[in-house]
């Protein structure tokens, strides 16, 4: 973002206001990954703030702004998994937004509740790195490549990650439909 790239030499140099512009840029990105990938509101909101204390303390490494979107992802998407490990969590509650991708035609406001607990059971299912993957790929856009960077791992393995992810929640999914019938 241009505004940005203006904001991060004041703000390197302790411009509190041009550093709350840049968390203002991209709090719903942080906040909205990590709800998706914690299960709900309060821990997403626990490591979004998390992540924006790293990026205070490891500002002066930046020099570019548009490494900055990036980083955070991978801090979050990194923050969640930390999370997830310390508490070994129950199940992941419905973060309540952002299914809406997944949608297949015109349903009621109860089949699509419905719908959005099915689809969260079935994403607890997955691995921590199919998570994030099909997060990051079909819920965020990003791109094979983008969310092969945040990962640390090759596009080739995103692919299959993501791959295995639509294929277990089809599976979870039939099976939860199957109960109801």
């Amino acid at each position: 973002m241009q505004y940005e790239a203006t904001m991060i030499l004041p703000a390197r140099t302790g411009n509190a206001a041009a550093f709350e512009q840049i968390v203002r840029t991209h709090e719903r990105q942080v906040l909205r990954v990590a709800v998706r990938l914690t299960g709900n509101l309060h821990d997403g909101q626990d490591v979004a703030q998390e992540v924006f204390l790293k990026l205070h303390r490891e500002f002066g490494r930046f020099q570019d702004s548009s490494l900055i979107g990036s980083w955070l992802y991978r801090v979050t998407v990194n923050a969640c998994f930390d999370l997830r490990r310390k508490a070994k969590r129950a199940p992941v509650e419905n973060a309540g937004f952002g299914w809406e991708t997944w949608r297949s035609g015109e349903r009621s406001r109860e089949q699509e509740l419905a719908h959005q607990q099915e689809l969260a059971l079935a994403m607890e299912e997955l691995s921590e790195r199919e998570r994030a993957a099909i997060t990051l790929r079909e819920l965020e856009g990003l791109s094979t490549a983008q969310v092969a960077e945040i990962l640390g791992t090759a596009e080739s393995t995103v692919r299959v990650q993501i791959a295995a992810a639509r294929v277990k929640l089809r599976k979870c999914l039939e099976r939860l439909r199957g109960k109801k019938r």
